[in-house]
């Protein structure tokens, strides 16, 4: 299969790399400026999972030629800009965002059928152009759609990027791919957002553990109205089993006075949970902890009058 990957961050950016290694015909598209620099220099990963290495994918601006898949693997908050690169039809399209509401722009925009549902878990970040680092040995890609033409082109992605070092499950429903995944990092992101502490730090402290867990059982509460089988009980053991190091790309970003994905991750959400009449009160709060924090690191980081 060609593959283009828009986005060469943390997530774009790890499986560009893994293709690329493995042989396969995939093509970044990025700003020009970093395009330009790994055009130059190539695209660096230090990897806990695969150590460290540098590839030389093809890369561009604009997307113009046909592809067979488009993984697309921007920021929510960025998603709408960077669709302008993309001038061709792909005929199959992972998006690995976060949150929920990219879906709908994507098939409004492709073809609702050409757009599968798909989550990643990783921890894998892009301080700069052109270095992506995975911190933690976990990578995991899920996918399912709903259209019976696309079940041969999607499982025929899932074990090319499984070939390359990114194991790829097919599951049989959307809403299962999407809230599985949003459950877990609504509450991760939420907590370690809010307080700026890392898991280990939040699982000792009772007040903080006892947020993280009110937080998964909203969240599962309200994936279980949108049709997936999701238990508060079996995130919540998932993040007891992970690393104490373990933060969050929300966390990140506000750290690095990125925009935080305040909107795609508990944003999404409270939305759906608001369609079910679903009380979030947690989450409510610690959205509210978390705009009041960015807000005045905001402030502290403007210059004076």
């Amino acid at each position: 299969m060609r593959i283009a990957v828009l986005g060469p961050g943390g997530v774009g950016g790890l499986l560009a790399a893994l293709l690329a290694r493995s042989g396969e015909p995939v093509a970044l598209v990025a700003r020009e400026r970093t395009a330009a620099k790994i055009a130059a220099e190539g695209l660096q990963l230090h990897s806990a999972l695969f150590g460290d290495f540098t590839v030389n994918p093809a890369v561009a601006a604009r997307l113009e030629e046909e592809v067979d898949a488009l993984i697309i693997a921007t920021k929510a908050t960025g998603l709408r800009a960077a669709l302008g690169r993309i001038a061709a039809a792909p005929a199959l399209i992972l998006p690995l965002l976060n949150g929920l509401d990219h879906l709908d722009l994507l098939r409004e925009r492709f073809g609702a059928e050409r757009v599968l549902a798909g989550s990643i878990r990783v921890e894998s970040d892009r301080p700069q152009p052109g270095l992506i680092v995975q911190s933690s040995p976990f990578l995991r890609i899920e996918m399912a759609s709903f259209a019976p033409a696309q079940q041969g082109p999607m499982r025929e992605l899932a074990a090319l990027l499984s070939r390359a070092g990114a194991p790829t499950v097919v599951r049989e429903s959307e809403a299962q791919v999407m809230w599985s995944k949003l459950v877990r990092l609504n509450a991760l992101a939420c907590v370690t957002s809010a307080y700026d502490k890392r898991l280990g730090e939040i699982r000792s402290t009772p007040e903080l553990f006892d947020d993280l867990k009110a937080a998964l059982a909203e969240a599962a509460a309200v994936a279980r109205a949108e049709g997936a089988q999701i238990e508060a009980s079996e995130a919540l053991a998932e993040l007891e089993r992970a690393h104490p190091t373990l933060g969050s790309s929300m966390q990140r970003d506000i750290a690095a006075g990125r925009e935080p994905e305040l909107d795609a991750i508990p944003g999404a959400v409270l939305r759906a949970a608001a369609r079910h009449r679903i009380a979030a009160p947690t989450i409510e709060r610690l959205l509210a902890q978390i705009t009041e924090r960015v807000r005045i690191e905001r402030g502290a980081r403007s210059p004076a009058p």
